[in-house]
């Protein structure tokens, strides 16, 4: 079961954040979509999925990707799209320091470069130390690289706490980033 489940939930990833269209599944302009829809596209692809199943993935996320409308009748992943979605989310003020993890043979080119956000919408970061350095191992061998957020907001950035509690921000500059 637990491999099921880990298999759904990284197909849903697919899907929610990335590739709708891989099933014929319509997100709408915030990137939700129908439940009863995405179960049945879901099992057109060969998997037997039910609402029970959809519930614990959601429930049991550690990352805590997905996220239900109030009824539950709709779901999006709360963050980390390479779609055009509008997740209307409020500019916060984040702590004076964040991190990110990531692996280490790409440090150099983000000590050039900086922080850019790729295919996604935005750079992510993570309040704690052992959040990033579990985002850097899934690459290699994890740094962690601490980002001067206060110096950020104060040269006019704009900050996203997306509901699942990565900050989200456009892009970090190299003169805001520590190894």
């Amino acid at each position: 079961m637990q491999q099921q489940l880990k298999h759904i939930s990284k197909f849903m990833s697919l899907i929610l954040r990335h590739k709708p269209e891989t099933i014929g599944l319509s997100l709408d302009e915030n990137g939700w979509a129908n439940v009863a829809e995405l179960i049945s596209k879901i099992n057109e692809q060969g998997n037997n999925v039910n609402i029970d199943i959809i519930n614990t993935v959601v429930d049991t996320n550690d990352k805590k990707r997905f996220a239900f409308n109030e009824d539950k009748t709709m779901i999006r992943a709360n963050q980390g799209h390479s779609i055009d979605v509008e997740l209307n989310l409020k500019p916060i003020t984040p702590p004076d320091i964040l991190y990110h993890g990531t692996a280490e043979r790409f440090v150099g080119s983000i000590l050039k470069e900086g922080l850019t956000k790729q295919q996604r919408q935005h750079v992510h970061l993570s309040l704690l130390q052992e959040t990033a350095k579990a985002v850097g191992s899934r690459h290699g061998k994890p740094v962690i690289l601490s980002i001067n957020t206060k110096a950020m907001t104060e040269a006019g950035f704009i900050f996203y706490l997306s509901d699942n509690g990565v900050w989200l921000v456009n892009s970090v500059p190299v003169e805001y980033i520590t190894v």
